[in-house]
């Protein structure tokens, strides 16, 4: 019997399913995993001591599935890296169903790892047995039905198996991300003993914890013709505006999407999940928060419609800013631009889609753009500017005068001079 060496392993791997996970988890970490959702349950119990055995996850265990789905789900969505999300079989993986619609829509990585009963017991009337295949449908990005664990697997299986692993995860950080599913249909013994028949195969692994199978992509350059015509459009108009939605990308995107609106003198629209609104990038910025409140008064006031927006990100939250949006005359050019590719706008008032890296797309703006090409006395930039400026400084009045749960915890964080991020640990974590 040859030597297998996993690091994580505590325990004797002495049948196909401890073979099965023990290979699957170590692979899933030299693809950059580090987070494990468990639901406890049965049919999971290879996946469970696989993960729980890793020095390099960080396992949390929540007894309620639906719970477990929508923890994963926030990590994904805080990290833009999936957690695996483990549940045994039956009705439990079907309470998976509204995180993962969630993380489909919403474009977050998100690694459902559902087990079952082998092909032999299904549709057989057993107990915590119902159809997992394909039971997520589209709203998943890929599917795969785990071959059977063996007694003696032939290498081209062990080979399959660890490919799979990175495969999945960068599956679920695609263009779109989203979530993925593994059904893993396990034979008993789902505990660490011993089987007959079973033979430790020789080692597969690569060496120095390199992913079996390394999944990477690049990233979507704008072409000379997108540029050409981005930049003649944002050159004319004389009342652009800039639109980040939710889920902007993060890195350099915030710092160059901020330059882009200091340069143009385009007022930016930052939604509140942007990733654009707070931070260092607001030093200098036409940066707007306040217009769900500032923007239905002036639109009443006459406010003319922009000429052109620059729209990043997911729709806003708010709707006024999406009424004014879904307002926008047909002689307006709205440009979309995610690197993904997909549409979101349901007032269908987008005219040009770009589909391209938004942080290399701003860049690649500022590079050919000029400050002095832009009219330094336009009134449009001082109008939200000032209505931003008073906007706030009502709140602040009505705060200083008012007892209410928000104008409390401000305080607080002011006090102990907390980021609003540090502030939100503090009280949830």
């Amino acid at each position: 019997m040859s030597q297998f060496l996993i690091p994580n392993s505590q325990f004797p791997i002495n049948n196909p399913s401890i073979l099965w996970a023990t290979l699957f988890v170590d692979e899933l970490t030299r693809a950059g995993l580090r987070t494990a959702i468990i639901a406890p349950g049965s049919r999971s119990t290879p996946l469970t001591l696989a993960f729980a055995a890793h020095p390099d996850i960080h396992v949390v265990s929540l007894l309620d599935e639906r719970s477990a789905a929508f923890y994963a789900l926030g990590i994904g969505l805080a990290t833009g890296q999936p957690a695996a999300l483990v549940c045994t079989s039956g009705t439990a993986a079907a309470n998976f169903y509204p995180a993962i619609i969630e993380a489909n829509y919403s474009h977050v990585p998100l690694l459902a790892l559902t087990t079952d009963r082998p092909p032999e017991i299904r549709a057989s009337g057993a107990n915590q047995t119902v159809d997992q295949i394909k039971m997520y449908g589209d709203q998943v990005r890929w599917f795969v039905d785990v071959a059977v664990p063996e007694n003696r697997p032939a290498p081209l299986t062990l080979r399959y198996l660890r490919s799979l692993a990175g495969r999945a995860v960068a599956a679920t950080m695609g263009l779109p991300p989203g979530p993925v599913q593994i059904n893993f249909p396990f034979r008993k013994p789902l505990e660490p003993v011993p089987q007959p028949g079973f033979e430790l195969p020789a080692e597969t692994a690569r060496p120095d914890s390199s992913p079996f199978a390394r999944v990477t992509r690049g990233r979507v350059h704008p072409t000379p013709d997108q540029l050409a015509d981005l930049t003649g459009a944002i050159s004319h108009a004389q009342r652009g505006i800039i639109v980040c939605g939710p889920r902007c990308p993060g890195g350099n995107f915030p710092a160059r999407v901020a330059d882009l609106a200091r340069v143009t003198g385009f007022p930016l629209f930052a939604d509140a999940l942007s990733g654009v609104r707070f931070g260092p990038q607001t030093g200098n910025a036409p940066i707007l928060g306040g217009y769900e409140t500032f923007l239905p008064a002036l639109t009443r006031a006459g406010l003319e419609s922009p000429d052109m927006v620059l729209h990043f990100g997911a729709p806003p939250i708010s709707a006024k800013l999406n009424d004014w949006l879904a307002a926008l005359p047909a002689t307006t050019r709205r440009f979309a631009l995610r690197e993904s590719g997909d549409w979101q706008d349901d007032a269908y008032t987008t005219s040009d889609l770009i589909w391209a890296d938004p942080e290399i797309l701003c860049e690649t703006l500022l590079s050919s753009l000029n400050s002095h090409q832009f009219p330094q006395n336009s009134p449009w930039l001082p109008l939200f500017q000032s209505a931003e400026s008073q906007t706030w400084q009502t709140i602040e009045s009505v705060n200083r005068e008012t007892w209410f749960e928000g104008a409390i915890l401000a305080d607080v964080a002011t006090h102990f001079e907390l980021t609003r991020e540090q502030l939100y640990r503090q009280l949830f974590e």
